[in-house]
């Protein structure tokens, strides 16, 4: 117990001490919201890693979905790394940097403002990410209450508290700067974190290595060693949701807002891709060993959000269990702060300095951004300690809506000048009526309660008819002058080249 202390002791001062270092850095929105769009590839790299990869991925997603579909489950991280990072900087950063520069806006809500001249797209976006960021959110602080509870046998919703208040320190402190050069850090303590958390969890006598381990999930079904696992078609849907899902999600775009240059993007498609690979497939890659783990008895009386704490626990020295404690801390707290930023701005920059009152100098919009942070973590915190839902589902709800109403007219507004305004409000209402229609069907059939219901099916789904809806429709709907075409593209091409 002392050596988990004292690593975590170690890493909360670090964090702290990052963010007061940042503060002298930060002497606008431009510095406190994109880090004066000035970031390397190796932090820019680490920030999109760290943002994606938190304690859902290793306590929630990892460890239910691992019991479910046993080594199938691997393919999780590889659409990840793949779809979700390669795929992702390869389509989306040149473009969205160029444009966003072009267009002069710092958030998803000004991008939809400019690219379809529409007011209202802007507001109604910025209400949606502030909404629906909360249950992110939340389900982040719930995996870390789980793994803490495990490791320090804290009540749960204390160690929320706690969580909540070092992200809203470090993060009013410093903003982008503060969480950037923390993510650099955090994401060196993950990736060796999770190599070792691999080694120990195979070389413990309950699975006996590799050979060993799937012989016995084998004998357990035969299943869960299959390529494609006994529920292929679910498998699907969450590897569509958490790696295409990404290419909607405000607080992973950000990161190609902020990035320096061209050169710095080519470097960074590398490096978020091999990160993604490691982390991905390392935390995946455990959780498929849980039953073996667990002699097949799900712990906590059939709490899936406690498989891989008590594996953890079980499997490592408390050395080790401190790094791996970090590792989760690490992993959680760069995509707090990256949810928490892009919440705040939504308010501050979309709606307030957009909207209601267009002339309000900097440092006042500064003081309301920091105050937003505080009022969406304080709205986080009561949705964690909400007892009915479990990780996944909240997160899935998060990722669906969002990504299921903005990835389409985000993709084909990027990319395709034939975009029109009623077809990316098609999207947004597609995507939001499909989470909708989907859960209202769902819901009543398991007694209204959320962690039952497989909310990363109709995430993907909502995703696919949005994608699909949006060049449709577009097709058919009032193109735009050539002279709005002009400004939006051509202009950003000839910069791009």
């Amino acid at each position: 117990m002392p050596v988990k202390i004292a690593l975590l002791v170690i890493f909360i001062l670090v964090t702290i001490g990052v963010g007061i270092y940042s503060r002298r850095r930060v002497h606008g929105i431009n510095d406190f919201f994109l880090g004066s769009r000035k970031m390397g590839a190796w932090i820019s790299a680490f920030a999109y890693g760290t943002s994606y990869f938190s304690a859902v991925v290793f306590v929630g997603y990892a460890g239910k979905f691992g019991w479910a579909n046993g080594l199938s489950v691997v393919w999780i991280g590889i659409g990840n790394a793949v779809i979700g990072c390669l795929v992702a900087w390869l389509l989306l950063a040149r473009k969205t940097r160029v444009m966003t520069h072009k267009l002069n806006v710092s958030t998803m809500p000004e991008f939809f403002g400019a690219r379809y001249d529409s007011m209202a797209m802007k507001i109604v976006s910025a209400l949606v990410i502030f909404v629906f960021l909360v249950p992110y959110t939340a389900s982040i602080y719930k995996g870390l209450g789980y793994m803490f509870e495990s490791a320090f046998g804290l009540p749960m919703n204390t160690i929320i508290l706690i969580m909540t208040v070092l992200t809203g320190v470090y993060l009013i402190l410093g903003g982008y700067v503060a969480a950037a050069l923390n993510d650099l850090i955090q994401g060196v303590v993950m990736l060796g974190g999770s190599i070792l958390m691999v080694f120990y969890i195979l070389n413990h006598p309950e699975v006996g290595g590799l050979s060993n381990g799937l012989a016995k999930l084998a004998a357990i079904d035969s299943n869960l060693t299959g390529v494609f696992g006994p529920t292929p078609l679910r498998l699907g849907a969450l590897v569509l949701l958490t790696s295409l899902g990404t290419w909607g999600l405000p607080q992973m775009l950000h990161k190609f807002y902020a990035i320096k240059d061209e050169k710095a993007i080519k470097r960074g498609t590398i490096i978020s891709t091999l990160f993604a690979l490691v982390i991905g497939g390392s935390a995946y890659f455990v959780g498929a060993f849980g039953r073996v783990m667990l002699n097949n008895e799900v712990p906590g009386g059939g709490n899936m959000d406690m498989i891989i704490p008590v594996m953890l626990e079980k499997a490592l020295p408390d050395v080790l269990m401190g790094i791996i404690i970090v590792l989760m801390l690490s992993a959680s707290m760069s995509t707090l702060s990256s949810l928490v930023l892009v919440s705040s701005s939504v308010i501050s920059i979309d709606l307030i300095k957009g909207f209601i009152k267009p002339n309000i100098d900097e440092k006042k919009n500064m003081l309301l951004m920091r105050i937003f942070c505080v009022i969406f973590v304080a709205l986080s915190f009561f949705m964690a300690i909400w007892e009915n839902p479990t990780i996944d589902a909240l997160m899935a709800l998060s990722w669906g809506v969002i990504s299921g109403m903005f990835i389409a007219p985000y993709l084909y507004g990027l990319l395709w000048k034939g975009t029109t305004r009623i077809g990316a409000w098609s999207g947004f209402a597609t995507g939001f009526l499909v989470m909708a229609v989907g859960l209202a069907i769902e819901l009543p059939k398991v007694g209204y309660a959320m962690g039952k219901v497989f909310v990363p099916g109709i995430g993907a789904i909502a995703m696919l008819a949005s994608l699909v809806v949006v060049p449709v429709v577009s097709l058919v709907t009032k193109k735009y002058s050539e002279a709005h075409i002009s400004k939006v593209f051509d202009a950003s091409e000839q910069n791009a080249a």
